[in-house]
């Protein structure tokens, strides 16, 4: 999956974080849904306007982010 064309980040919207095609979902909002039990079912049904693509883009975003911490 490639998260570039999902994944926006602007230094005006959410104090620069990582948000999802420009709106105010963050892709920490996703995460934190996610860890905190929601399915990507019931993250759909709650924020209509999110597709599945945008929860996969997350998860790429996230872990890219991750692998390049600890690049040696």
């Amino acid at each position: 999956m490639d998260y570039r064309d999902i994944i926006t980040i602007e230094p005006g919207k959410r104090s620069g974080k990582p948000c999802i095609r420009g709106m105010r979902i963050t892709v920490y909002d996703i995460l934190e849904y996610l860890a905190g039990g929601m399915t990507e079912e019931e993250i759909l049904e709650d924020f209509s306007e999110l597709t599945r693509d945008d929860i996969k883009a997350c998860l790429a975003f996230a872990a890219e982010r991750e692998k390049t911490l600890f690049v040696a």
